[in-house]
């Protein structure tokens, strides 16, 4: 401890002492002895008191280096955390509930249910070990699923060069890419749902290059149907799959209108051996509607995947102000083996449009919504943020394909869905939303027939 900053009254008590001691024996006050005596005195008290003040330093100290190393508790709008004191380890618990209420109408599907869903409740543990070691876990108990969505580790020994391993989102899809609590519509588009992947596993590598203007992500997992989600078992087959993804944000570091584009390219491609005789399982999905209840195309029972599976899709965003836009193509071609020995190739394809405007002028951005002024009741309170969407999206079966691999049930060869939108973020974790999607079939069993898709969500996700 620095001398000018010890307790100034020190000096002062030890003159007060000797004082004391002087003016308790004046009659010896010219014994020569007897001084001596009291500044023998005087110095060992004057010791003792030095010895107190260096204690009270080492006290002080100590308490400061507990301080130092001391763990950080944190709490907000990310989730609840503890964080050691120099950062290299930190542990968050998080969550997301969404809870809907869903209507179906239309000459499509009367017999579609209404009704209330908990659509996903997903609590989350997360961290980092030594600075550079990531895990993140999260089961699903919504949707009438109970399962693990993710659960992988990450080594991070450079921002250009990190690896992912276990089960997660392929660094493929755009859309799919968002966080589920960041979506601007409650259901994801026919790209995301119908034909890129949902989560895999495997392991990828990935990083940001040039000034992090380029992001980039190879990989190869046991693969998946369009659209699916694997389990964290054992793989089916030995038959893998790779996946491929450069997105560019040349003009991040700009001040300029182009700041907010982003735009890229990803595919994936493997084998998917499936046998339509001896094996239930075909690897082959079933194409839904927006609403994930009703089915409008499949393929027949005795057809299964067998042979190469490639998908790729073009990508974009752009965020200006209060204006969102998102763009994205994706098309699969899949070898197909109906019984013993008929072969076809089926070219199945997705896109979308969609866009989104904050009517009380927040920045718009792929991560979310922060309103200006948090929803709080009273006269004096603020409102939230209100943001209307809308989208145009299309999903198209291979028109070619020849009608024994189609499904024997009502179908149609392609869907034409238009979807606007209501968001109401009461705060950074709040939201309340309402989509009404309305659904044009066209081809096949169900040529001109129709789906109305009205959902209202709750949401908190922390």
């Amino acid at each position: 401890m620095n001398p000018e900053k010890k307790t100034p009254g020190r000096p002062l008590s030890r003159l007060l002492i000797a004082s004391i001691l002087i003016a308790a024996f004046p009659a010896q006050a010219d014994d020569k002895a007897e001084i001596e005596r009291l500044k023998a005195q005087i110095q060992e008290l004057d010791q003792r008191l030095r010895i107190l003040d260096r204690k009270q330093e080492i006290a002080t100290e100590e308490a400061a280096a507990r301080q130092k190393s001391a763990p950080v508790l944190t709490s907000g709008e990310r989730g609840f955390g503890l964080k050691s004191a120099d950062g290299q380890f930190e542990y968050r618990l998080r969550g997301l509930v969404q809870l809907d209420y869903r209507d179906f109408d239309g000459s499509a599907f009367p017999d579609a249910v209404d009704g209330f869903v908990a659509r996903r409740i997903r609590p989350t543990f997360e961290g980092t070990v030594f600075g550079k070691y990531g895990f993140r876990f999260t089961p699903e108990f919504g949707g009438g699923n109970t399962g693990i969505v993710d659960a992988y580790l990450d080594a991070r020994p450079d921002p250009a060069f990190q690896v992912r391993i276990g089960k997660f989102k392929p660094f493929v899809g755009l859309e799919r890419l968002q966080s589920g609590a960041d979506l601007k519509f409650i259901e994801r588009s026919y790209v995301s749902n119908n034909i890129l992947p949902n989560r895999d596993v495997g392991v990828s590598v990935h990083g940001d290059v040039l000034d992090k203007k380029l992001n980039y992500a190879v990989g190869v997992f046991n693969g998946v149907i369009d659209g699916g989600d694997n389990s964290t078992g054992q793989d089916v087959n030995s038959d893998k799959e790779f996946a491929a993804r450069l997105f560019a944000t040349p003009f991040a570091d700009s001040d300029g209108p182009l700041r907010g584009l982003g735009f890229g390219i990803a595919g994936t491609h493997g084998q998917s051996v499936q046998s339509p005789v001896s094996s239930a399982v075909t690897g082959l999905p079933g194409y839904r509607s927006p609403g994930q209840a009703n089915v409008f195309f499949a393929y027949a029972n005795n057809v299964a995947a067998n042979g190469t599976r490639s998908r790729w899709s073009p990508q974009a965003y752009y965020y200006h102000g209060p204006l969102g836009l998102l763009a994205e193509y994706a098309q699969v071609s899949q070898d197909l083996l109906q019984g013993a020995s008929n072969r076809t190739t089926a070219e199945n394809s997705a896109w979308q449009i969609a866009g989104s405007w904050l009517l009380t002028g927040e920045d718009a951005s792929f991560r979310g919504v922060k309103p200006y002024s948090r929803f709080t009741p009273g006269a004096e309170g603020g409102w939230g943020a209100f943001e209307l969407v809308a989208r145009y999206q299309e999903n198209a079966i291979d028109s070619s394909l020849p009608t024994a691999f189609r499904t024997t049930n009502p179908y149609a060869l392609k869907a034409k869905s238009a979807a606007v939108g209501l968001n109401w973020y009461l705060n950074e974790s709040s939201r309340v939303a309402v989509n009404y999607e309305r659904t044009k079939l066209d081809g096949g069993t169900l040529d001109g027939r129709t789906e109305d898709f009205l959902v209202a969500r709750y949401q908190l996700a922390f």
